[in-house]
């Protein structure tokens, strides 16, 4: 048996009739979406997800008074462990700032959050990961299963900022960059300079047009691939359940070799996380960073994201894809 064949666990309910069910939002989710095949233990949460909420549909939507809480956080933790087993990995950690060692990640239901702690600050004291069961932290989740050491740096420099700040009514520039990418961050990865340079300059031409015969296909194998994007923003990835065009990530370019487009998806995944933990560290350290510091990426006009932009005037659009501020300012 494999990882994506094995269900939510059911040995605390009678009968099917017992099992916790989602409500109907989860079951608008397209796992086949080409914004998701990125994400570690796909299979097993689409399967799990899809049949816990297809009960949904024997109770008329409506929720038993009975229900249990913290599904979602029974999934993912499920399937954290079997992403540690299936890949043999060690099981990840939080990244310790001054007076917090690392702690082994869980995720936990929303009320072992205590009243008046920040949720940063309770991730860097426990190693749990407060969790409700809606799809913006279903995401979240599958962000962390993916990306464990660039969501645990996040972390770390929230932590970092908190203790030379404060809280207050403003987050500041680090932490302000950090939860615009850690909400709608997305990462170009690419071996061809020309596209990583075309998409900061804001020539969706050089980045996105003229070069679509380069770029990865989620879906089919290609591995003369120059250039993929993978979201890492779980809140992007929630306002993908209703695609519009208009829909902008904040991207960060990381630069290949064509090697990278060889190996499997599981290990393009990991290799990404470790240089993308680096590169955010990079960023994050910068003086005077900002959220100006991401490039904005026209997430539907990535090739492959959807058929409408298999035709070049999709791109004609000056609303979505503007000239950009960095143009602007050099005129």
């Amino acid at each position: 048996m494999t990882a994506t064949d094995l269900p939510f666990k059911t040995s605390s309910y009678a009968s099917f009739n017992d099992l916790p069910i989602l409500d109907n939002q989860f079951a608008e989710i397209d796992w086949q979406a080409p914004w998701l095949c990125h994400l570690n233990q796909l299979g097993y949460l689409s399967k799990t997800v899809h049949h816990l909420s297809s009960f949904d549909e024997k109770n008329n939507g409506e929720i038993r008074d009975d229900q249990p809480i913290d599904i979602v956080a029974g999934i993912l933790n499920n399937a954290l462990h079997l992403h540690q087993k299936n890949a043999q990995v060690d099981a990840p950690i939080t990244k310790p700032t001054q007076g917090n060692q690392a702690h082994t990640l869980t995720f936990v239901s929303q009320n072992a959050l205590p009243e008046g702690d920040a949720y940063e600050s309770f991730i860097a004291k426990t190693g749990n990961i407060p969790t409700r069961d809606n799809l913006h932290d279903l995401f979240n989740g599958s962000i962390w299963l993916t990306f464990p050491k660039t969501k645990a740096l996040l972390n770390y420099h929230h932590m970092l900022e908190i203790a030379a700040q404060g809280i207050g009514e403003r987050r500041g520039r680090v932490r302000d960059t950090i939860t615009v990418f850690d909400e709608n961050g997305a990462i170009l990865v690419t071996s061809d300079r020309g596209i990583g340079e075309g998409l900061r300059a804001f020539d969706w031409q050089a980045s996105l047009v003229t070069s679509r015969a380069q770029w990865d296909n989620p879906t089919q194998v290609n591995r003369h691939a120059q250039a993929a994007v993978y979201i890492f923003g779980h809140a992007l990835i929630e306002q993908l359940i209703q695609p519009r065009k208009p829909l902008c990530a904040h991207s960060l370019v990381i630069y290949v070799t064509q090697n990278f487009f060889v190996l499997p998806l599981s290990e393009r995944m990991a290799y990404l996380d470790d240089a993308l933990a680096q590169q955010m560290n990079e960023v994050l350290c910068q003086d005077g960073v900002t959220p100006r510091h991401l490039s904005p990426l026209p997430i539907l006009g990535v090739p492959h994201f959807c058929s409408e932009n298999e035709h070049t005037h999709f791109y004609d659009d000056p609303y979505v894809f503007r000239s950009g501020r960095r143009q602007k300012t050099k005129g």
